[in-house]
């Protein structure tokens, strides 16, 4: 249970790098400035957001070391003995696949906020 609302949190978290970070640089960069602006006009809520950057970043980064830890740790076979094994396979499974879309969405929000306004200005020089 403890893996499971951890795993939560770490999408969640990561998420969050995408609201704040990467999807307006993605927008600035396929649609131009003008988009970017209609986006801050519609959700002003990201200014205060993106300010804190960095915060969201460790955060959601701790939060999916620690998922990471729990889910990929090896665990006790007790609690899968007493039901027969079914259902902490498909938890299991169910656990792992929340912890791996957790690291792909905080991958693409650290690219979109950190790596590609400098991979622009190398390829712009």
């Amino acid at each position: 249970m403890k893996s499971q609302l951890v795993n939560f949190l770490s999408v969640f978290t990561s998420t969050g790098t995408l609201l704040c970070c990467a999807l307006p640089a993605a927008l600035a960069a396929v649609a131009g400035g003008a988009a970017v602006g209609t986006l801050i006009t519609t959700f002003p809520w990201l200014i205060t957001v993106s300010h804190y950057k960095g915060w969201i970043f460790i955060m959601a980064g701790s939060l999916i070391v620690f998922s990471g830890f729990l889910t990929l740790r090896p665990q006790g076979k007790l609690a899968c003995s007493i039901t027969g094994g079914k259902g902490c396979e498909v938890a299991g499974r169910f656990t792992k696949s929340m912890f791996w879309s957790a690291v792909g969405i905080y991958g693409i929000g650290a690219f979109f906020s950190y790596a590609i306004v400098p991979i622009l200005r190398l390829l712009d020089a």
